[in-house]
């Protein structure tokens, strides 16, 4: 799986807009309206990292209100969920 955080900048007339649009693109899975230097995050998890330019490329940045984005990919994942799958496999509950 393929983790890409991207910060967006919007029109700030359309934030809520273009953050449904976002969310209903195929591949993200969260959209976070955010304090700071960028108005929105989204999360975006695809099982091929060929994948990454047909929706962050291609679809993402071509949604109406978006100004500017800055992508980062991520290397691992550090969260409670992930935590307990890791130490829950081979164990039947």
């Amino acid at each position: 799986m393929v983790t890409a955080i991207v910060m967006i900048t919007t029109d700030k007339s359309r934030i809520p807009e273009t953050a449904q649009a976002i969310a209903a693109l195929d591949g993200v899975s969260s959209v976070y309206s955010v304090t700071g230097a960028w108005d929105l995050v989204a999360m975006v998890k695809l099982k091929r990292y060929e994948d990454l330019a047909d929706v962050i490329a291609d679809q993402l940045s071509k949604v109406e209100g978006i100004t500017d984005t800055e992508t980062m990919l991520a290397f691992r994942a550090y969260s409670s969920e992930d935590l307990e799958e890791g130490w829950a496999l081979g164990f039947d509950a």
